[in-house]
């Protein structure tokens, strides 16, 4: 910037109106990723918009839970599994980042599916499916060896403060009933049917949600429930083996 005053450089009435464009919609609190309609995730670069979940930072060390069970384990292609893969990061990660792995993602939301089809076109060791995390993936039962997801898990009533969240991220991605546990409660059932035993389940949550999930996935029959901190030292995910 300052070379450019400097150098006296001007910026044409074109470029300027495409600027105050610009400034005008974060004022108003649009997402960065939308204006630019990419987001970076790990390594990757997503493209983003109106109709999916903008992937967070504090993700990209949840999924890291699923990358390091699917390098250490011991099948020449085991089976990783995203259950609302919005715009396909978590599965994305997993598939570029172990590519002997077979990755399999779903998605609910129609919109969300369009951008990470978009994503994940390509990439051959993923298959993505338009499909509710209570059906998906039948033919799996039973052979996965890691089930991920960051589910819904904003309590009803919570609405959270920042515009960028409350009026661009899909409710579908946000909310998850009255204690934001419903999806939770759902996936640890469908997990069981999908992995082998001894296989992991990662869920990302809230930072106050930790030891309730821990005790749905004990009382459903879970080994080893554990719940890790994020590079704030918030509690950001649980994880647990199935027996």
């Amino acid at each position: 910037m300052q070379a450019a005053i400097v150098r006296g450089d001007r910026v044409d009435d074109a470029d300027a109106v495409a600027l105050d464009s610009v400034v005008a919609r974060r004022a108003a609190r649009e997402p960065l990723q939308h204006i630019t309609g990419t987001a970076p995730f790990r390594h990757l670069e997503l493209a983003v918009g109106p109709g999916v979940f903008v992937p967070r930072p504090e993700t990209e060390t949840v999924v890291q839970y699923a990358i390091d069970a699917l390098v250490n384990s011991a099948e020449p292609a085991p089976i990783g599994i995203d259950l609302g893969t919005g715009s396909g990061a978590i599965a994305l990660a997993m598939a570029t980042e172990v590519p002997h792995a077979r990755i399999f993602a779903a998605e609910l939301s129609e919109d969300a599916h369009a951008w990470a089809t978009r994503n994940v076109e390509g990439v051959e060791n993923l298959t993505l499916v338009l499909s509710d995390l209570r059906d998906a993936f039948p033919e799996l039962d039973g052979a996965a060896s890691v089930v991920i997801s960051n589910p819904p898990y904003v309590p009803d009533a919570a609405v959270p403060r920042d515009p960028e969240v409350r009026l661009f991220d899909p409710a579908m991605a946000l909310y998850g009933g009255e204690d934001g546990l419903d999806i939770v409660r759902v996936l640890s059932g469908r997990a069981l049917g999908l992995l082998r035993p001894g296989g992991l389940l990662v869920i990302e949550h809230g930072e106050l949600q930790g030891e309730s999930i821990r005790e749905i996935l004990t009382v459903d029959g879970w080994r080893a429930a554990a719940t890790h901190r994020d590079l704030t030292l918030r509690d950001r995910a649980t994880t647990a083996l199935r027996p």
